[in-house]
């Protein structure tokens, strides 16, 4: 009868489907998530090719009583997008990307990556804010607010959305706009993938590089807290056109870095100069000035080499666990508890990201968007356990948790940025968005997935009245 049954959606189903017993299936389930840690068998793995498949998949789902999830790019530390026994929707071929660079408008499919996005922007010297990895998915980081290095000149990533094409619980592909659907869109825009799976996006872009110009300083443990504190006070005297991000981590084995410091752990700020002029190098010079760093690096990039940066410090396979938290302001407090903490980590590849806001992001409105965020937030502090071996990895588990919970007092509550949660807690969730907001959330979700149906995410559940 199950034979029968995925028989049937085969019949109307364009792209590829693979069954638990079917050949490649262990390859393929393994290769659909990033974070090794994660070890699920899906029932089904479909990857459609059109939104018509995406929704003969929806409702053939729900027919046979199995759950779904949903693929895009797969880098998620909570590996949401595949589950035990669930049908999961695999987005991966449908990646095309389309540049109008006159009307300085992009689309893509719902499976593109940002390093597709980006590279066909570039091509017009164009861009739109992304992420810091570039093979992260490009639905996942919008649905859930996306922010990178361009986000103090042009806002999140969802922010700069013009339009989503939709599948919805009940199948229906539908668009959404400021003038279709306005409460779905507003919805999308950070309220992740509730509401349905989105098979396009359309953004606006903004001229970008082609070439940036970046300059890296690393401080050593001793040293770094007070370049934190330089850092901080630096940051409020910066133009849009300046990026900063600042990260505790281990110098990397690059070869800017000297011999004695590969390896070594510290703190490094990052100042990325998209067309600031004579402030990025009044920046630079106050920021190496109160606080001497043990090594530099300055050098012209292209934007795309500045949005794989990071990408060998997250490599697909390995075990990873995070939380995160919110915070106004980057106090002594807060400085101290990360440099408290800092030395216990036990993999040299776990790190303490921590994205600077501000700017545009700053001038929107908290209501804007459905975004789980206050637009008064100015850092979003990360913990990122990263580790090549399953020991280390519970290790730094421990680590992230004990951090978080000493830094929860400083900050704005439990609730953070719900693309950096590993436990999709509901009471986070709700933390991160707030009641108003998520009443109102919960509210949309009633009236396009009643059921649920979307539940594999931080979720929000539909209001019952």
């Amino acid at each position: 009868m199950a034979d029968a049954t995925v028989g049937s959606l085969r019949e109307v189903f364009s792209g590829q489907v693979v069954a638990r017993d079917g050949s490649g299936y262990d390859e393929l389930r393994r290769s659909c998530v990033w974070n090794g840690d994660i070890d699920r068998r899906p029932w089904l793995i479909v990857q459609p090719r059109t939104p018509q498949d995406v929704a003969a998949a929806v409702r053939f789902a729900q027919d046979a009583g199995r759950e779904v999830t949903v693929r895009g790019g797969g880098h998620n530390f909570s590996g949401s997008c595949i589950a035990d026994d669930a049908l999961m929707i695999d987005l991966g071929d449908m990646n095309a990307v389309q540049v109008d660079p006159g009307a300085r408008r992009a689309t893509c499919g719902g499976g593109a990556s940002w390093a597709q996005l980006d590279a066909a922007t570039q091509e017009h010297a164009l861009g739109t804010p992304g992420g810091f990895i570039s093979h992260t998915g490009v639905a996942g980081l919008t649905l859930g607010g996306g922010f990178g290095w361009l986000t103090r000149r042009a806002g999140l990533s969802c922010d700069n959305l013009i339009s989503v094409e939709i599948v919805t619980a009940d199948g229906t592909v539908r668009r959404a706009s400021q003038d279709d659907n306005p409460d779905l869109f507003w919805a999308v825009r950070g309220g992740g993938g509730n509401f349905g799976i989105v098979t396009q996006f359309e953004f606006h872009l903004h001229d970008v590089g082609p070439l940036i110009q970046l300059g890296l300083s690393f401080w050593d443990l001793e040293y770094g807290p007070a370049a934190l504190r330089v850092a901080r006070d630096l940051e409020k005297t910066l133009p849009d056109a300046i990026a900063m991000f600042i990260a505790g981590i281990n110098a990397p084995p690059a070869p800017f870095v000297p011999d004695q410091y590969k390896g070594a752990p510290g703190y490094a700020v990052l100042l990325v100069d998209h067309g600031a002029g004579d402030a990025y190098a009044h920046a630079l010079s106050e920021l190496r000035g109160s606080a001497p760093p043990q090594f530099v690096f300055d050098t012209p990039m292209p934007y795309v080499a500045l949005q794989q940066m990071f990408d060998e410090s997250a490599p697909w396979g390995i075990r990873a666990y995070e939380k995160a938290v919110s915070l106004v302001e980057l106090s002594d407090e807060v400085i101290d508890v990360v440099a408290r903490h800092l030395p216990a980590k036990a993999s040299p590849m776990t790190f303490m990201p921590t994205f600077v806001l501000g700017g545009a992001y700053g001038r929107r409105s908290d209501s804007e968007t459905a975004f789980g965020g206050r637009r008064a937030t100015r850092y979003v502090l990360n913990l990122a356990a990263v580790a090549p071996t399953p020991d280390l990895l519970e290790a730094d588990r421990e680590w992230v948790r004990r951090v978080w919970s000493d830094l929860v007092p400083l900050a704005e509550g439990t609730g953070s940025y719900v693309n950096f949660m590993t436990d999709l807690d509901h009471d986070r969730v709700l933390a991160s968005y707030g009641a108003d907001k998520y009443a109102r959330l919960s509210r949309i979700k009633a009236q396009y997935d009643p059921d649920n149906v979307f539940h594999h995410n931080a979720n929000i559940a539909p209001a019952t009245e």
